[in-house]
């Protein structure tokens, strides 16, 4: 590790409002910096999360960054040599880098794609995720989906009005929306967004048709949720922190669109008539009031609707179902608290006579 601890540290520090995971953690990582750990992630589990600078111009209304005086910031050199050199010690598997924006534009961008270029030279093949910052420009989108394994530019809110209440800077059609359709066509599959949820005083009905639209046109490979947290010296500072199971739910109603396949519509009700989220599991939400279904013959579509039932266990009881006739809920191989979630919306029909008659032939 090279001298620059402190600094690495305050860095990192300042890095925790960009999520890379779900319900991410930011733990010590021996006494000069932090990794975010995700136990669960199938590839890279240890990301190192940097920022270039640590100060910035913007003048958003919920970030500690912009109070920064402390003005720390990394040469693209040093920071790639200390990324190598913990990549190389297996101290991480892999880089989050983004950064505050001190000064111009795409001079900041310049120096993060300068970094990525440095490391990808002295051969490092880790996991790379660049942050995009709002108003870049296109050739730097292009030079950084080249670079890196994924790209994200955070969306922040729902729409120009909600953005203008947290940034009298930042202009929402020109410098986000129009910037994340350059990454969608720069890096399709591989770009990410953000959204702070209750910044801005934006509804759910709002927060909804702003991710289902983003889904339905621009594809991203996910998005992801932070709650609003009122910090110090903030001028949201008074503002009440955004509950925890907000963001939560939303990352169930996404996983619902990304994974389960549910559209719009069949989402659209989970909103009360408040057109609010209510603190529940959309999914369950959803299949109360349906018809129990027969795991002898639903559908994929129809077991992927069972609270409970996700994905894989759906492809199980179709493979299972190929070799006999499921009578039972001990007949499908299911962890027993999914399965006590499932039980209220299956039904077990009886074994018809031709099917007993095939089984046995």
């Amino acid at each position: 590790m090279t001298g620059c601890g402190g600094k690495l540290a305050r860095l990192t520090s300042q890095s925790q409002y960009d999520i890379c995971v779900p319900g991410e953690c930011m733990q010590q990582l021996s006494t000069e910096s932090c990794i975010t750990r995700n136990p669960h992630a199938a590839g890279c589990n240890r990301m190192l999360k940097v920022l270039l600078h640590g100060s910035c111009s913007y003048d958003c209304a919920y970030c500690s960054v912009r109070l920064d005086r402390s003005h720390h910031s990394f040469a693209p050199r040093e920071l790639a040599d200390i990324v190598h050199e913990q990549y190389r010690n297996n101290l991480t598997g892999g880089l989050f880098l983004s950064s505050g924006v001190p000064h111009d534009t795409d001079e900041v961008m310049s120096g993060l794609i300068e970094t990525a270029r440095i490391l990808r030279s002295q051969g490092y093949p880790g996991y790379l995720h660049l942050k995009i910052l709002p108003g870049a420009s296109r050739d730097d989108i292009q030079e950084s989906a080249r670079l890196a394994d994924c790209i994200s530019l955070n969306i922040e809110t729902t729409g120009e009005s909600r953005l203008r209440f947290l940034s009298g800077i930042k202009d929402y059609a020109h410098d986000i929306m129009k910037r994340i359709g350059w990454i969608a066509d720069a890096a399709p599959g591989r770009f990410m967004t953000q959204l702070v949820i209750g910044a801005a005083g934006e509804t759910d009905r709002e927060v909804f048709d702003c991710v289902t639209a983003l889904y339905g046109n621009l594809h991203p490979s996910r998005i992801y949720y932070s709650g609003f947290r009122a910090l110090p010296k903030t001028r949201l500072s008074s503002r009440e922190s955004t509950p925890a199971w907000r963001p939560r739910r939303w990352y169930q109603i996404d996983s619902l669109v990304r994974e389960y396949g549910y559209s719009r519509e069949e989402l659209l009700p989970i909103l009360d008539d408040n057109a609010t989220l209510p603190n529940d599991d959309p999914k369950a939400l959803l299949a109360r009031g349906n018809d129990p279904v027969d795991p002898n013959s639903a559908s994929f579509a129809d077991l992927l609707r069972v609270p409970g039932i996700g994905p894989t266990t759906a492809r199980a009881i179709i493979a299972a179902r190929e070799d006999r006739w499921i009578r039972n809920p001990g007949d499908i191989n299911m962890d027993a608290a999914c399965l006590r979630r499932a039980m209220p919306y299956l039904a077990f029909a009886k074994v018809p006579r031709q099917a007993t008659l095939a089984l046995f032939a």
